[in-house]
């Protein structure tokens, strides 16, 4: 690859309110990063070039009853502001997104498609459900622009019926299985786990509390974590309030990405770039429950190699890292499929992760890649963002330098990795279980201090999975205090629900 055609990042901005200003618009927050983030670039020719605005989507556009309140083209309403007409992209849905753009725009840079192009989001979720919570008239946040951006991509359903009647729709259930499957496959005692929990997160909490932008900084200590004292409540066990990311954010970034040669061509300071030295985005099965294994990703582990081989660059060569951190599962699915230790003294954030510097809906790994920029432009050195949507489903990972690389990215094709996975042996979802069942993954979601009710994936004596959940209060005792991962019950079928007993 010629090293002109090297895709670099040249600008980036990050903002973080927390004063609630209901005059301040989507569009506000959009044209303040935005700007902050071609500012960013150094040169006062790159505005004029942008010719593509990629919008990451509002959480709220997954809700019907919400969407109307958001506007329908928020990049072409900031373009509007900021005097310019570039084409104007969104997506579809989830955390992966912000990576998964990046790759996707790389390629398309590669082919002189675009020149320049500006990617940005913003979630303003603080002071939306809290003018709601307040019953005061909420502003109009919808644009008179009335075009639609170019939709990329779409995600088929992510959820069986099934998984939809079992509690399996909220991702606060369905990253507690995920960890109860990681802590059998360690052979982990109920301590040692809580442990690993509290140091994970506690270690996060010390990046939080050094960044301006991250709406929670406190430096949390490892019993702090996992103690559900002054309101640190359980979720769903063995997740905490603290392990659980936060939405209710006010946050927006941006990003200005480009060629090698065109960011020469426009005067930007060299010192100022940051390579993409490698990337890559393959999704996991779309129904958990058909998951051979729930401690692990395939493809997660296809992307993370892949975006390394391509960068040309060694996991050792690496100084910095910002792994998808929604849930404490996320970051030890994401450590293995690397082969990066939990305890890494690099770390495994550069902000401070979704459960303390926030989680912006979609957008989460814009504030990531931006503070990777950052954080590079610095050090000069090297480092890894990986992204995640769903219920541990999309994956894109993405390889930064400070340096430039040699032709290991090129225009390197994602569908081979995909056939790859999609060849894995699936597991087949029941949706009526009757008789004898293998645990394979619990959970006990709680109401306010109060378990509520015990959520199971496991294993008929045929072979198939099915979920099943329980209220009876003992069973719900015995999966809080044990390891019952490969514990036999029993499961029966009544009024389209599974009911499982010990």
């Amino acid at each position: 690859m010629n090293p002109a055609e090297q895709i670099v990042l040249i600008g980036v901005a990050q903002q973080c309110w927390k004063d609630r200003d209901r005059s301040r618009t989507p569009m506000d927050a959009l044209q303040a990063v935005t700007t902050q983030a071609l500012s960013d670039s150094s040169s006062e020719k790159v505005i004029g070039a942008v010719d593509a605005m990629v919008h990451v989507p509002f959480l709220l556009n997954q809700v019907p009853e919400m969407a109307t309140a958001m506007p329908r083209n928020p990049g072409a309403a900031v373009a509007e502001r900021l005097g310019i007409s570039p084409k104007q992209y969104t997506a579809d849905v989830g955390g992966n997104l912000p990576q998964h753009l990046v790759n996707e725009f790389a390629r398309r840079l590669r082919r002189g498609a675009h020149k320049v192009v500006m990617i940005s989001g913003v979630e303003l979720l603080s002071t939306f459900l809290g003018s709601l919570r307040s019953g005061d008239p909420f502003p109009d946040w919808t644009s008179g622009v009335s075009s639609e951006p170019e939709q990329l991509g779409s995600t088929p359903a992510m959820s069986a019926p099934t998984e939809l009647i079992h509690q399996l729709y909220e991702p606060i259930n369905v990253y507690p299985l995920f960890e109860s499957a990681l802590r059998h496959a360690k052979s982990l005692s109920r301590d040692a786990h809580q442990s690993l929990l509290g140091r994970l997160v506690s270690s996060m909490s010390d990046v939080s509390a050094d960044n301006p932008y991250a709406w929670k900084r406190e430096r949390l200590t490892p019993e702090q974590v996992v103690s559900t004292d002054n309101g640190n409540r359980m979720i769903s066990y063995p997740y905490t309030k603290l392990m659980n990311a936060i939405i209710n954010v006010d946050q927006a970034a941006a990003i200005v990405m480009t060629t090698a040669k065109e960011a020469a061509a426009l005067g930007v300071d060299s010192s100022r770039w940051v390579y993409l030295r490698g990337g890559a985005s393959v999704h996991d099965s779309w129904f958990l429950s058909e998951r051979t294994s729930l401690h692990s990703s395939p493809a997660l582990e296809a992307a993370g190699q892949a975006a390394l081989e391509r960068s040309g660059l060694a996991l050792d060569e690496l100084s910095h890292f910002d792994l998808y951190s929604c849930f404490p599962s996320a970051v030890q699915v994401a450590c293995d499929a690397l082969g990066l230790a939990i305890d890494d003294p690099r770390g495994v954030t550069v902000t401070g992760g979704l459960t303390l510097f926030g989680g912006p809906g979609n957008n989460y790994t814009l504030h990531a890649i931006a503070s990777m920029v950052e954080r590079l432009r610095e050090t000069g050195e090297a480092g890894l963002v990986s992204a995640n949507g769903g219920y541990l489903t999309k994956h894109a990972v993405g390889v930064y330098s400070a340096e430039p690389g040699g032709d290991a990215w090129g225009e390197s094709d994602d569908g081979p990795l995909q056939a790859a996975v999609d060849s894995i042996a699936s597991t087949v979802l029941a949706d009526a279980g009757e008789g004898a069942f293998t645990i394979d993954a619990h959970t006990v979601s709680f109401s306010g201090d109060e378990p509520r009710a015990a959520i199971t994936l496991g294993r008929l004596q045929d072979g198939r999975r099915c979920a099943a959940v329980s209220e009876d209060a003992v069973l719900m005792e015995a999966l809080l205090e044990n390891d019952c991962v490969g514990s036999v019950g029993a499961v029966s079928h009544r009024d389209g629900m599974n009911t499982f007993f010990l």
